[in-house]
């Protein structure tokens, strides 16, 4: 039982991996350059197009399911290439919480969750599944989300009391 444990642990956090997109990378890859050895098949390209109305209402209830945790704070939208959107959270009490990100896009999009000048969360999101990422706040504290894309995106968080 214990190596079933062990191995669902495993498998589920093999998709939550994320990676920095090399800023020097020119987005074309050699002719010579090995293929891929992930065995995942890729997803269907138009589950990551940017999408409204009716269709980001599904897509929200699909990436931010409802919780048992006390949620103080939701956000989502819509971002144009090279946007930047900034928002900041009402005030926090101290405790520890859980930050789910998510997005949808065919490229990656940034996240930074700041508090003052400590920056929590700084990561490039690859949008096929949400992340999580748990934080203590030692002082009640207003958070600063901000989310950036490159190519045309929908975003979606929630800060969650845990």
């Amino acid at each position: 039982m214990g190596l079933s444990l062990i191995l669902a642990a495993a498998m589920a956090l093999a998709g939550c991996a994320y990676e920095y997109e090399d800023a020097f990378a020119s987005g074309t890859e050699s002719a010579s350059a090995p293929g891929s050895t992930d065995a995942a098949l890729p997803g269907d390209p138009a589950t990551r197009q940017p999408v409204s109305g009716a269709e980001l209402d599904a897509w929200l209830s699909l990436v931010l399911p409802a919780t048992e945790g006390e949620v103080l704070h939701t956000g989502y939208g819509t971002l144009e290439a090279d946007e930047e959107r900034e928002e900041t959270t009402a005030q926090l009490p101290s405790g520890t919480y859980s930050l789910t990100l998510a997005c949808r896009s065919p490229r990656r999009v940034s996240f930074s969750i700041e508090h003052g000048d400590q920056e929590l969360v700084d990561l490039n999101l690859r949008c096929e599944t949400p992340r999580v990422n748990v934080v203590y706040l030692s002082a009640d504290a207003v958070l600063t989300i901000k989310v950036e894309a490159v190519a045309g995106a929908n975003f979606a968080y929630r800060v969650t009391r845990i």
